[in-house]
């Protein structure tokens, strides 16, 4: 799939929504948003992120359901790659300190071992 539209702070937040649902209904979505918009609002935005190939809809009844368009690993991909860039200067190193400064919830000894793996596999891999 081609590079996607950009999204506007409230397309970003239905698609967040969406994401965690899989897919829902114009209803379920206003539901989960935080300050939610009118019906007809979110109606709207569902439109726009639908003529921007970000979400499909089907036919259910009376009602549409909405999906995303792109798999959520390659929304997460896509996501990384924009907080990267815009926060950290592209600096791996720098979104890795921030997240163990953050410290939610302390690293359990597997997950320490984990991620010293993938930390070999990429030094292996030349990356």
């Amino acid at each position: 799939m081609s590079q996607l539209p950009p999204l506007s702070r409230r397309e970003r937040e239905v698609m967040d929504v969406l994401y965690e649902l899989g897919a829902g209904t114009a209803v379920q979505i206003r539901e989960r948003l935080a300050d939610p918009p009118t019906d007809s609002a979110v109606r709207s935005i569902l439109r726009i992120l639908v003529g921007k190939r970000h979400l499909e809809r089907k036919p259910d009844g009376s009602r549409y359901v909405y999906s995303p368009t792109l798999p959520v690993m390659r929304a997460r991909r896509s996501a990384m790659h924009r907080v990267l860039r815009t926060f950290f200067g592209g600096s791996v190193e720098g979104a890795v300190a921030m997240l163990l400064e953050l410290g939610e919830g302390d690293l359990t000894p597997d997950e320490r071992e984990r991620i010293k793996q993938m930390i070999d596999e990429a030094e292996e891999d030349g990356r």
